[in-house]
């Protein structure tokens, strides 16, 4: 970590169908982390789902998210949540309407056609991330977060090195970026529960 209240996210590809790559991952990292032998640090799950880590590593936070082709996961002091998407054609303006605020779906209608399945990434993953930190995933409490659109798309690389989690509208006390993820194959982002201004350790992990 770049400190000690940092979040580390790690990513990279995967082999379709593999979902044990991003355990693994999450394990030696969590490992790295605590100075702890891989041996001594377990994976298991809530009774709602939600990873967890066991053993010497019981104390930290995890995430995880899969997509076709890629993993993430993120680890930290305090509760959080990642998600990663591989950009796929979708109907992104009829989705947008569906499931999104009516203010998420305006902006997405106001942008190009082109410009308009990595838009819905880019709002899907950060209320993904934002609902896993919480506890609660989309359907309590993601899909409704705000968030702040940019003016111009797309928006230009933070200049945060390295990233830091940014601020959300309202009192939600969360805070989430997007994360830089490769040539736009994929949209990546993290939320947890903290201060704004917490930085991202972002590592790139290969299969």
């Amino acid at each position: 970590m770049t400190g000690p209240d940092a979040v580390t996210v790690l990513w990279g590809p995967v082999a379709s169908g593999e979902r044990r790559a991003a355990h693994t991952t999450l394990l030696r990292a969590a490992a790295e982390l605590t100075g702890s032998p891989l041996h001594r640090i377990g994976f298991a799950h809530d009774p709602g789902g939600r990873p967890r880590l066991t053993g010497d590593a019981a104390r930290l936070h995890v995430s995880v998210s899969h997509s076709p082709g890629a993993r993430a996961v993120a680890l930290a002091r305090t509760p959080v949540g990642v998600d990663i998407e591989t950009v796929r054609p979708l109907p992104a303006l009829a989705m947008a309407r569906r499931w999104l605020a009516p203010a998420d779906a305006d902006w997405v209608g106001r942008l190009p056609a082109a410009d308009r399945v990595p838009a819905f990434y880019w709002l899907w993953t950060q209320k993904e991330a934002v609902g896993k930190a919480r506890g609660h995933g989309l359907a309590h409490g993601g899909l409704t977060q705000p968030l702040p659109h940019p003016a111009h798309w797309p928006p230009p690389p933070a200049a945060d090195t390295p990233p830091a989690l940014c601020a959300l509208p309202g009192t939600t006390g969360a805070a989430c970026t997007v994360l830089p993820a490769g040539t736009g194959a994929h949209v990546l982002a993290v939320a947890a529960l903290g201060a704004p201004g917490t930085p991202v350790d972002l590592r790139r992990c290969e299969a």
